[in-house]
């Protein structure tokens, strides 16, 4: 679970509070590899992620008086590193919302091969996503939304972020493999 924080960091979190930017860049150089690692699943490219981890650590810095130091900082980081990633990414979805043509005859899947996946083949293929396929398959698979909370994020329907996770699961299914049948 969680980890509670350390003394330490709720001084650097109340010094935040009252506005010392000395403790903002103690915070975010403590955090920024966290953030970091959250936005890389989310974004197309290292660039990409670092404009979203800069973009999250300012609204950190904006509501960090409404942070509440019961719950773990870690937790409400994350929440606001995935949810600065999505909205940067809802302004490019709506255009991003269609099929390859190559998979527009194949809609169905098969639920066998995502067991063969383990998270390191999945994150090292990941890059092969299209970005909403992508983010669906974050959300869902490893952040642990369910399709209604996608769709509420993503203002998509619920039933094409399920459409998405399936095309996501059979392109990474593919991925593997070609990754296996490689000499």
């Amino acid at each position: 679970m969680h980890q509670l924080n350390s003394n330490a960091e709720l001084e650097i979190i109340q010094h935040c509070q009252k506005g010392s930017l000395k403790a903002q860049e103690q915070l975010y150089k403590r955090f920024y590899g966290y953030a970091m690692g959250v936005s890389l699943r989310y974004s197309i490219s290292r660039d990409d992620a670092l404009e979203v981890v800069n973009d999250a650590f300012i609204k950190v810095f904006n509501t960090i008086t409404t942070y509440n130091t019961e719950r773990p900082f870690k937790a409400w980081l994350r929440r606001v590193v995935i949810n600065t990633a999505i909205d940067r990414r809802r302004k490019d979805l709506k255009y991003q919302l269609h099929t390859d043509i190559e998979d527009a005859g194949h809609i169905g899947h098969t639920h066998t091969a995502v067991d063969a996946l383990n998270a390191q083949d999945i994150l090292k293929m990941m890059k092969t996503l299209p970005a909403v396929q992508r983010a669906i398959f974050n959300l869902y698979e490893i952040d642990g939304y369910n399709h209604d909370e996608i769709a509420i994020m993503l203002s998509i329907p619920a039933s094409s972020s399920r459409v998405y996770l399936s095309r996501a699961k059979e392109k990474l299914r593919k991925a593997l493999n070609i990754e296996i049948l490689k000499p």
